[in-house]
């Protein structure tokens, strides 16, 4: 939020200078992003009367301007169309200085000289000042000869507040002035008086009333005007719109925002003649609902949204913006005034999913007091009249509860002590009071408080106490040892086992990544995965971030293919290997299921040059290895047999095998989805669940073989899709039992090996516990091996 120093010292008297209030207000939690001081270099400015034009003698797009202030008077050249003889202008003489820092001297057009110039909005340094091209025009009221600059107020400090989402009683400038209250021990906050307002009806219109069908909006207080004239609102309140980044429009809307930066509550002026019906219903939208709002943009509505109809057509969205069916134009001459309370979650839900970020749904989202709207609605109606906007009536319509809902919380010394240090209740009254809480009891031990109805953060007893030590100062508790310090610990079995993956993971080249639980919706079609898949079908959030991170994570995959996405995007070019720990939510049934997952991708990057060639480029065996070295590292055996997956490349994708379940997979992802994706190269991913690394097994230990291993090759020839370890395993079911250990050594494909098959070559170690083998012992145990494989069918090289 923009907060105007000049605006808030007239709310509350400070006696500290703007760098102070700055830090002591970012300590308090409300950081003060930047400080920007505008007109600082405006310099001599005066406030000038145009008494005389005449064309230019020889430049005809030019008039010769004779401006006055007191008994002072000068000449000067322009070409802004919008100035005529009467009008009050600011006038920059010889020596000035504006708002870019150039000084003024004297210029020559064609024989005339002009001394220095009349100035527009955007050389006194405020840009949105103006509603129209040329010169700025002042009011008939402003002092000649004055200072235009300290007239005007733009000589000031602009602070750019990041306000925290709960603190929703910040984004108005009364809600700064308390806060700053009671920040600064002797300030004084002043009070703001409005007239108040009836609820009887004396309005000359044939008007119905309003209608709330919807909980989502509790109260909604409408006022009326006529006989209005659209123009221009004060330049002074044009001054603080522009200070604090709001486009000044017309006295209409302008009071309107006015408004709502002042007091925190949002309002909307609709005009009574474009309306359908002479009514105002508020109701939920229908599914498939259109409604075109200020911005010239259609949307189209859900169930979830809130809607300001008349005559059953939409006329706005409820606390977000309204409808371009009911603006305010030129031609308005009859006005109603919406101030109502919405409940943020209705308002948050629309504004996110529509992608509106308004000023009115910013503050409604966060939590608008409901006692602020009829008080809103009494400060624009006499700001209307005090602008002469129109004829203005006092009565108002309201409909709904406009009573607050009390809420008390207990504080007890006992737990204040516990947290600050100090357990003194009167010091805490002292604090809590400025912030609008008021004391119902208060003894040595307990004292209970009234909450605000502005402060929907505060809702227990941390709460306050919370308030008590950001106001006396973090910085201001009392240091204090911990108590007792912990005995040693160690660290968990889940811990231990994250660390080893870590570790065997970097230690093969890889980088660990963190991404979000939250992911995009596109990633079901981006990885093509089908409906019928469990990953296609997770949970959407009900309150999301964006709707790239609307709904929870079924697997890290999309999350891995993002990252490397956007590191290309950012200009990355080289091989990546990267890998993530963390957890997924899956669907069974209703219920949410959260799993541990393990996920690695190595792409190989846009400019994989090497002096080596391919002897150092990754591809899909060298996935499985790493998939490999991570199980040894465990102790685990994992099998990795051929599978499918809607995004894995047909033969190379393969499942992760333990104990005879899948736990994963690892693919290569298909060329159509990398074009998709804009990818330059080769992706590998794979992803197996966290559980069976917890179920390592120990180190064996033996006794050192004394006696040496012989060892015999056996090559066979299989059909292409017979697996290795199939292979393998019949082997092992048919070898002696002095065979300790099979290993692949040979794949061959291509001469003398028939269509469709491959040679598979083995080497086998034999060893007896208690004696050397012989030559002719292990020739007969590997021939006797030879002919059962060749009975079961099996052809021998």
């Amino acid at each position: 939020m923009l907060v105007s120093w000049n605006w808030l010292t007239e709310l509350v008297d400070l006696q500290i200078n703007v760098n102070d209030f700055a830090e002591k207000l970012t300590m308090a939690g409300a950081e003060v992003e930047n400080l920007s001081y505008t007109a600082q270099k405006l310099d001599g400015i005066i406030i000038a009367k145009v008494l005389e034009m005449a064309p230019h003698r020889e430049r005809k797009n030019l008039q010769v301007v004779t401006l006055v202030w007191g008994d002072e008077r000068a000449i000067c050249v322009t070409g802004a169309q919008n100035v005529k003889e009467g009008d009050i202008v600011p006038y920059a003489p010889p020596g000035a200085t504006i708002a870019d820092g150039s000084v003024l001297g004297i210029e020559e057009f064609d024989g005339v000289k002009s001394f220095g110039m009349m100035l527009s909005a955007d050389e006194i340094g405020l840009p949105l000042l103006s509603q129209e091209e040329g010169i700025l025009i002042l009011p008939q009221d402003a002092p000649l000869g004055g200072d235009a600059a300290s007239w005007l107020g733009i000589k000031d400090v602009v602070l750019d507040v990041s306000v925290t989402p709960n603190r929703g009683d910040l984004l108005s400038m009364v809600g700064m002035a308390r806060e700053a209250h009671a920040l600064f021990t002797g300030s004084r906050l002043k009070e703001l008086n409005f007239p108040s307002t009836t609820e009887s009806s004396d309005w000359p219109v044939s008007f119905e009333g309003v209608t709330l069908e919807d909980s989502g909006c509790p109260l909604y207080c409408l006022g009326f005007a006529e006989e209005l004239e659209i123009a221009p609102s004060p330049i002074k309140c044009r001054v603080r719109l522009a200070l604090c980044g709001v486009r000044p429009i017309s006295n209409v809307v302008d009071v309107t925002n006015y408004v709502m930066l002042l007091l925190g509550q949002p309002l909307h002026a609709f005009d009574l003649d474009k309306l359908p019906a002479p009514e105002i219903t508020v109701r939920s939208s229908r599914n498939g609902e259109k409604i075109t709002t200020l911005d010239g943009r259609e949307h189209i509505l859900s169930s979830d949204d809130l809607l300001i109809t008349s005559g059953g057509l939409p006329i706005g969205l409820a606390g977000v913006m309204g409808g371009a069916n009911s603006e305010i134009d030129e031609n308005t001459r009859r006005i109603l005034i919406e101030s109502a309370h919405f409940l943020p979650a209705r308002i948050s839900t629309t504004a996110r999913r529509l992608g509106i970020n308004s000023e009115a749904a910013y503050r409604y989202a966060r939590g608008v007091d409901k006692a602020k709207a009829p008080l809103a609605l009494s400060c624009a109606l006499d700001l209307m009249k005090k602008w002469k906007c129109g004829k203005v009536y006092t009565s108002v319509i309201r409909e709904g509860d406009a009573a607050p809902v009390e809420k008390f919380v207990p504080l007890t010394a006992k737990k204040l002590k516990t947290y600050t240090g100090t357990g003194n209740l009167s010091e805490a009254s002292s604090i809590l009071m400025p912030l609008g809480f008021e004391v119902e009891s208060c003894s040595e031990e307990k004292a209970i408080y009234k909450v605000p109805g502005y402060r929907m953060d505060v809702e227990i007893e941390e709460d306050l106490i919370e308030e008590v030590a950001r106001i006396k100062g973090y910085d201001e508790l009392p240091a204090r040892l911990p108590g007792r310090i912990h005995d040693s610990a160690t660290i968990g079995l889940e811990s231990r086992t994250e660390r080893k993956i870590r570790e065997t993971l970097m230690a093969r080249g890889y980088i660990e990544i963190l991404n979000y639980s939250f992911i995009s919706p596109k990633f079901i079609a981006d990885l093509s995965i089908p409906a019928l898949d469990s990953r296609a079908n997770p949970f959407a959030l009900a309150n999301p971030l964006s709707m790239d991170q609307s709904l929870l994570r079924t697997f890290l995959l999309p999350g891995m293919v993002n990252v490397i996405c956007d590191n290309l995007r950012k200009g990355w070019r080289f091989p990546v290997r990267i890998f993530e720990i963390g957890n997924v939510f899956l669907r069974e049934g209703a219920n949410l299921i959260e799993e541990k997952h393990i996920a690695g991708a190595i792409f190989l990057g846009k400019d994989d040059r090497s002096p080596y060639k391919e002897a150092v480029r990754d591809d899909f065996f060298t996935m499985k290895g790493d998939i490999l070295a991570l199980a040894d590292a465990f102790r685990l055996k994992f099998d990795v047999l051929p599978g499918s997956e809607p995004f894995g490349h047909a033969g190379q994708t393969a499942d992760v095998i333990s104990d005879g379940r899948k736990i994963g997979f690892m693919a290569k992802i298909k060329p159509s989805i990398e074009r998709r994706l804009e990818l330059p190269a080769s992706l590998y991913v794979f992803e197996v669940t966290f559980k069976p690394f917890l179920m390592a097994k120990p180190p064996r230990f033996g006794e050192v073989h004394r006696f040496p291993s012989v060892y015999r090759d056996i090559s066979l020839i299989v059909p292409e899709d017979v697996t290795v370890k199939e292979i393998g395993e019949l082997i092992g079911d048919l070898s002696s039992d002095l065979v300790t250990s099979i290993r692949l050594f040979d794949i061959y494909k291509g001469k003398n090996i028939p269509e469709g098959h491959r040679s598979l070559s083995f080497t086998l170690e034999y060893r007896h516990p208690d004696k050397t083998l012989s030559d002719e012992e292990v020739d007969e145990l590997h021939t006797r091996l030879r002919s059962q494989i060749e009975s079961r069918g099996l052809k021998l090289r």
